[in-house]
């Protein structure tokens, strides 16, 4: 499954790289990719964990960047 969220306020890049960088290790995703200039997130992860993967990734954002809202 993909789905693309969105990432209001995010502030900067490199907050971005680091968002991804941690979503991409958690267990079952597949591919992610953070576009800081559209604050979006596009997450691939294997159907039957998707939304237990979109939880921990929601909780993972919150730790880097607790300003960011997680819209899915």
């Amino acid at each position: 499954m993909k789905k693309t969220i969105k990432l209001i306020d995010l502030d900067c890049g490199h907050c971005a790289a680091k968002i991804q960088n941690a979503v991409k290790k958690i267990d079952g995703v597949t591919d992610v990719s953070v576009n800081f200039m559209s604050q979006k997130m596009v997450l691939e992860a294997q159907d039957d964990k998707f939304d237990t993967i979109l939880i921990e990734a929601k909780a993972l954002i919150k730790k880097i960047e607790p300003d960011v809202t997680v819209k899915a």
